[in-house]
């Protein structure tokens, strides 16, 4: 046997394994048909710029979620103790970190602060807004989009502040289309709301007259 029909052979041999694995294993994940997000409708004016002093900045802190939200999949309560998730339709990033990103986005366009998130400030802040978001999906009883968010409103020396926001919009289908934009609605207006609460904080504390 010449060593072009042995090398031959060892060629196809190989291909026919890689052909075979080929068969059995996935070298990149499926993606989705449709990756959703949440768009603000009041969006920071392009060139606006804000000064101020980190420590005097409102800072945004991403939420906590509960288990079922601890993912970019789309929730979906089928009844008060089974819960699914959508099909094809999946969160560009987990709920918490875009919820971050849209308050932030709509209390910047609609208030005075400067709003910076947890790493832009550095450890150096006093004045926060974090929570818990409670429910941000599908309950499919009611065909309603439903977000829950315990929103707690802390400064330095000042009192604590806490307050459950919830609002609903009705979902004609129960799918990745209607369902992102009604969460996007839903979304958009709980955040108006956020950031009209949190223009009532208090005052930075004044500093006291010297003599």
């Amino acid at each position: 046997m010449t060593k072009l029909t042995k090398m031959g052979r060892r060629v196809g041999m190989c291909l026919g394994v890689c052909l075979v694995l080929a068969g059995c294993v996935s070298l990149g994940a499926k993606a989705p048909p449709a990756l959703l997000v949440l768009t603000a409708d009041n969006p920071v004016s392009e060139g606006s710029v804000r000064r101020g002093e980190r420590s005097e900045a409102l800072v945004i802190l991403p939420p906590e979620t509960p288990r079922k939200l601890d993912t970019p999949r789309v929730p979906v309560q089928v009844n008060a103790s089974s819960i699914a998730y959508l099909k094809d339709g999946v969160w560009a990033d987990k709920p918490a970190k875009l919820w971050q990103q849209l308050l932030a986005e709509t209390i910047a366009a609609r208030t005075e602060f400067l709003v910076l998130n947890n790493f832009d400030a550095g450890g150096r802040d006093e004045f926060q807004l974090s929570g818990t978001l409670i429910d941000f999906g599908i309950f499919a009883e009611t065909s309603e989009a439903v977000i829950v968010y315990d929103a707690v409103k802390l400064r330095d020396s000042k009192p604590v502040e806490k307050r459950r926001f919830e609002i609903r919009r009705p979902v004609g289908l129960i799918e990745a289309g209607p369902a992102g934009q009604a969460l996007n609605d839903a979304a958009n207006t709980l955040a108006a709301q956020v950031a009209d609460w949190v223009k009532t904080a208090p005052a930075a504390k004044e500093t006291e007259d010297e003599g």
